[in-house]
């Protein structure tokens, strides 16, 4: 496999061929806030936060998605981008009901983290305060939709890695919504496996265990790590 050779922020940076622009970041340590990206997961582009600007190309671009190329020029930081993540940002917080004082993950919780991390301050849109049912229907682990920002990790986890697809899409544009089974109570879809994963790879309070009460609840995803080093030493054996 090729080396390629690409400068991000000025600095001179290598990576192999088939590598993506994100990879390239964490492997350099440079800050570059994410929200949907997980490792081990199939990235998805779908937080725009990882949105970089590469020169020649007129459109902004996501690094987690973006396969490196020989000499890429490529910028994570600057005044557009700053003020585009800040935005989004703002957006996630006005079209969910994040109330951080009443929260299970308050104090871990990446979206409360990233509102540091881009430095706001208010939420410049009017919140939609949308309506949403609790679902407690499962036995270990409830789903509040109010916290739920689409990141799909839930969805990749169960599929990617637990096999059991329990979760899924529903919807388009604003009325979007993560659903379990067919649009059933979570409780009652069976393929249900209770492993948890989902909860403990939801970046925020919208899905958590029963008996997590407020600031309480921190979230362990280090068992991405071990499946993934066991895959590659091929330690189970079918």
């Amino acid at each position: 496999m090729s080396v390629l050779t690409l400068t991000i922020n000025d600095i001179q940076c290598t990576g192999r061929e088939g590598q993506t622009i994100l990879d390239i970041i964490k492997e350099n340590k440079i800050s570059l806030p994410v929200l949907c990206d997980l490792k081990g997961l199939t990235p998805v582009a779908a937080c725009r936060l990882c949105l970089v600007e590469v020169k020649g190309i007129p459109k902004l671009v996501p690094a987690c998605t973006t396969k490196i190329q020989e000499g890429m020029v490529v910028y994570t930081d600057s005044e557009k981008l700053r003020n585009y993540r800040r935005m989004i940002v703002e957006l996630l917080f006005a079209e969910g009901n994040h109330i951080c004082a009443s929260c299970v993950v308050n104090g871990y919780c990446e979206l409360q983290n990233l509102g540091y991390m881009v430095g706001m301050e208010s939420v410049r849109f009017d919140y939609l305060w949308q309506l949403f049912q609790i679902d407690a229907s499962h036995p270990r682990y409830v789903m509040d939709q109010s916290k739920c920002v689409k990141c799909t990790r839930c969805i990749r986890v169960c599929d990617e890695v637990e096999g059991a697809h329990v979760w899924d899409l529903k919807g388009r544009g604003i009325n979007v919504r993560v659903i379990s089974g067919l649009d059933e109570p979570w409780g009652q879809v069976k393929e249900c496996t209770q492993c948890g994963k989902c909860v403990q790879v939801c970046p925020v309070g919208a899905l958590f265990e029963k008996t997590a009460t407020t600031s309480e609840m921190i979230k362990d995803r280090s068992f991405l790590e071990r499946i993934l080093e066991g895959r590659e030493a091929k330690i189970w054996v079918r």
